[in-house]
């Protein structure tokens, strides 16, 4: 980043940035101009740090290290170790669900219940636990002693990938060796794969990077997801608000920050309570308001409608405003310099989870069994310190959002209640209505402007007839600037997506939840697959996703199961593999031979979404579909970019491939099916 690169698009924190980098340690961006330029081995992914006889740094001059490890070797094995650890993260967050699931079954949690029975059901089902006739505490032991053990197998597969995905992808993956034995039997191996003196071949290393992704996004994070939505209840659409502007100088103001539900959805109903309500207006304070930052926000937002006050950027910003009463934090993405910032202000950083502790914060641990008295007691300490308040900065800017799509609703969505399908989708994409779909997820980061790329790759999805799908603090970053209401179809949708997302009444852009729950987006794939017209495989739908401004190890875990799932993936900034020529070629080429899907790693956004759709486009053609029927060109990768084109101008892309099928018949189409 350069001084001049702009730190954000988003005005609400561009009126706060100043103020929270008046201080001595400045704001994640300040703290990154000073950092200066980084090492070019370590940016690289060639600096290894494996064993002590280093670090070694690998390059033209010395293109091996003290153990004759070369370019390719450091690299990969730095990069899995990687995917280890944000498999890690999800995975911990799964387990730690499913232990929930089991202490309410057997009735030693509090507060906590079976909200959806409904999806209790369901999902037993599928691990062929027997319902009829059995109590919900019954069915839900049973279920959580099997979901735990997919932490642990030593043998086997995980559940999932057999369960649910396409026969096709299922044999290719078993051809390949890419299912999990366990989340934890593939972390431990990655470990010692890529200890001093074991795996030195870059193909068989990154290989098992792939098989050890997809415990998170097929075990971890889907069990997280389902058993979430067993315990909290499954999301149905909610409308709420987003951005800095939701904080409320005449209300108690408790931001929840993290990633795992299981304190935070307490927390909101002790906000609601009449004993700590009333306290509360004893202290001058007209209500308690609960809203989150980064993934924490959208578990409560999906199920309670609670608002959002900002994405990963936005956490020391949030405190600046002078109306943070406690920010509440558990796991992940949670920056140390909240404390400083704390110390500047009145409020008070609780941490709650023994892998999480922040010096100079309050520590109350939380512990399952005594759930709800832990947040009455966090929700006390954020009434009593209401009245310590200084000098209150809100600004003004917020907006509403549309949140709380799953597969499920998503169906009754499509179809309506009594034909719930992914029958008009398919078809919408069959007849060329739509492009195909694009999943764009992930993080912040200061290596760019904040939301700049998330909104730049959205807008162009939209306008090409792109039905986009999102999660995380992505989500978030389109929320704040409306793209997540129906009424945005009008203004940045192309005519085939305004035309279903005005007759079934959705946004262009669907809230599918939280990091972990990209899982959603993967069963939602199995199930266009099982719908029909599309292909046999995953790797046959004409869809993409990307990541545009990653930021942390569970983007690139994230990045690795969508392409061992066969999606094609835009990953910004590259992950520190430039190093090698060999692994990029990997990730970027010999991969799809492997899963049918692979990386790019443009850091354009817009050129990013033009590669993205150029792959839509060769997957339809593979599928033998129609002509788009609203086609807006776009430029091809192949074809050269004018130096400095106007920013609304439209490319004409060259259209024989979009042509190729059009005097089919329609039985020609759709590998010959009917739609």
């Amino acid at each position: 980043m350069t001084e001049e690169m702009r730190r954000t698009v988003d005005p609400a924190a561009e009126a706060l940035m100043d103020k929270a980098g008046d201080s001595e340690i400045g704001t994640a961006y300040d703290r990154h101009v000073s950092q200066g330029k980084r090492c070019t081995f370590g940016e690289k992914g060639v600096c290894c740090r494996i064993c002590e006889m280093g670090p070694c740094r690998i390059s033209p001059k010395n293109p091996r290290g003290i153990c004759g490890a070369d370019a390719a070797t450091v690299a990969s094995r730095h990069l899995i170790r990687q995917v280890a650890a944000g498999t890690a993260a999800h995975a911990d967050h799964g387990h730690d669900i499913v232990k929930v699931l089991l202490m309410t079954a057997r009735g030693e949690s509090q507060g906590y219940e079976i909200k959806s029975e409904r999806r209790l059901h369901e999902v037993a089902k599928e691990w062929d636990i027997e319902t009829e006739g059995r109590t919900k505490e019954a069915i839900a032991e049973e279920l959580a002693l099997a979901a735990m053990a997919q932490f642990n197998n030593l043998d086997g597969e995980i559940h999932y990938p057999a369960a649910r995905a396409p026969e096709a992808t299922v044999k290719n993956w078993r051809a390949h060796g890419l299912i999990p034995v366990g989340v934890e039997h593939e972390i431990v191996e990655t470990l010692h794969r890529t200890h001093e003196g074991v795996d030195a071949d870059y193909v068989n290393i990154l290989k098992h990077g792939l098989r050890t992704s997809m415990g998170d996004g097929w075990a971890g994070a889907m069990l997280a997801t389902d058993i979430g939505d067993i315990l909290f209840g499954t999301p149905e659409p909610v409308r709420s608000e987003v951005n800095l502007g939701v904080l409320k100088q005449d209300h108690v103001n408790i931001v929840v920050h993290g990633h795992e539900p299981t304190l935070s959805e307490m927390v909101v109903a002790a906000s609601r309570d009449p004993e700590l309500l009333e306290l509360a207006k004893s202290k001058g304070a007209d209500g308690i308001l609960v809203g989150g930052i980064c993934c924490t926000a959208n578990e409560i937002l999906m199920r309670q409608g609670a608002p959002v006050v900002g994405n990963f950027l936005h956490q020391e910003l949030a405190i600046a405003t002078g109306a943070v009463d406690v920010m509440l934090v558990d796991v992940q993405c949670i920056i140390p310099a909240v404390i400083e910032h704390a110390g500047r202000f009145h409020t008070k950083v609780i941490t709650t989870s023994k892998k999480a502790h922040i010096r100079g914060a309050e520590h109350v641990q939380f512990h399952e069994d005594k759930a709800f008295d832990i947040a009455k007691e966090i929700v006390r300490r954020a009434v009593e310190n209401y009245p310590n308040r200084g000098p209150v900065d809100i600004p003004e800017h917020k907006n509403d959002l549309v949140a709380g799509f799953t597969v499920a609703n998503t169906f009754t969505h499509l179809g309506g209640r009594y034909r719930s399908s992914f029958r008009p989708l398919n078809d919408a994409i069959i007849s060329g209505r739509l492009r195909g779909v694009a999943a764009v997820i992930g993080c912040n980061t200061v290596k760019k402007t904040q939301d700049d790329s998330h909104l730049r790759m959205v807008k162009e999805f939209l306008k090409h007839d792109v039905l986009v799908i999102m999660t995380g603090c992505a989500a978030t970053a389109c929320a704040k600037v409306g793209l997540l209401q129906p009424e945005s179809a009008r203004e940045y949708a192309g005519e085939g997506l305004q035309e279903i997302c005005e007759a079934v009444g959705i946004p262009p852009v669907l809230h599918f939840g939280s990091c972990v729950d990209n899982s959603r987006i993967l069963v939602a794939l199995c199930e266009m697959i099982k719908e029909g017209g599309l292909g046999e495989k995953l790797s046959d739908l004409p869809i993409a996703g990307a990541a545009p401004e990653a930021m942390c190890e569970k983007a690139i875990a994230i990045g690795f199961y969508c392409v061992t799932s066969g999606a094609f993936v835009n990953y910004a900034p590259v992950m520190r593999i430039e190093g090698s020529d060999e692994v990029v070629k990997f990730l970027t080429e010999d991969v799809e031979e492997i899963t049918g899907g692979k990386f790019s790693f443009e850091e354009d956004p817009v050129k990013a979404a033009h590669l993205m759709m150029e792959h839509m486009e060769r997957k339809r053609a593979d599928l033998k579909l129609r002509p788009l029927m609203y086609d807006t060109p776009f430029l091809k990768q192949e074809e050269k970019e004018p130096a400095a084109p106007p920013p609304e101008r439209v490319m004409v892309a060259d259209s024989d491939d979009m042509e190729a099928f059009a005097g089919l018949p329609p039985s020609h189409h759709c590998g010959g099916k009917q739609p």
